[in-house]
């Protein structure tokens, strides 16, 4: 009688010492939930520092890249007084330029519109300008004075934007009657054949000061 009393009593203790073993297994898992869950938390707060430090660094590098190229005693000069994208009462003329491309846009213009009507760089892909720019010794026939590499490295920042890539083991084009960008960018038009620089002020008749929005009568009311 008395056994069968102490086993009545150790079934209870074994209840309750069972359900504490489970309110710590919970815990615990609770716990862990936590750990990793502030684990992720903290490692996503640190990526969007370094996203956030990377791109003040970008910025602070750019700006240290103009003040070099410039020189600091022109830099506030060049922040406050740089050409803005040419402009036709007060409609842009080409591709809106950010800021830190319209001083290169006008050394572009500066270098290359005095001489013959400038072309956007869109017109031809990136490698013919850089080799352009680079061989200046032969550039049609005519040698030309190097450029200093300040202006050089401004002037290519803004043609390689605004300009597309070739394909690979595509030809180089140097005129634009080989270039398919033209052709891209004139799908409705008959282009002359050779097409030369001239031919583009017979429908833009602002295209030698680099206005290419320009259009003749025919060409504004086409559809």
């Amino acid at each position: 009688m008395g056994r069968k009393v102490r086993s009545t009593q150790r079934q209870p203790l074994r209840k309750e010492v069972a359900k504490g073993g489970k309110r710590k297994r919970s815990l615990f898992t609770l716990f862990l939930l936590l750990l990793v869950w502030s684990l992720i938390l903290g490692w996503g707060l640190a990526q969007a520092r370094d996203v956030g430090s990377q791109s003040s660094l970008k910025s602070e590098q750019r700006s240290m890249k103009v003040e070099t190229l410039v020189g600091s005693n022109n830099l506030a000069a060049f922040q406050s007084d740089i050409s803005q994208a040419p402009t036709n009462n007060g409609q842009a003329t080409t591709d809106p330029v950010s800021g830190r491309l319209q001083l290169g846009q006008q050394l572009y213009l500066d270098n290359c519109a005095t001489c013959h009507l400038a072309l956007p760089p869109g017109v031809l892909p990136s490698e013919t300008w850089q080799n352009l720019l680079q061989e200046t010794q032969q550039h049609y026939g005519t040698k030309l004075p190097r450029i200093i590499t300040p202006t050089l490295l401004l002037m290519w920042d803004y043609l390689r934007t605004y300009s597309r890539p070739q394909l690979e083991k595509e030809a180089v084009p140097y005129r634009v009657t080989e270039s398919r960008y033209l052709k891209a960018l004139h799908p409705r038009v008959n282009l002359p054949q050779p097409t030369t620089l001239s031919s583009c002020v017979t429908c833009h008749p602002g295209a030698e000061k680099y206005n290419f929005r320009s259009l003749t009568a025919e060409w504004e009311t086409s559809p």
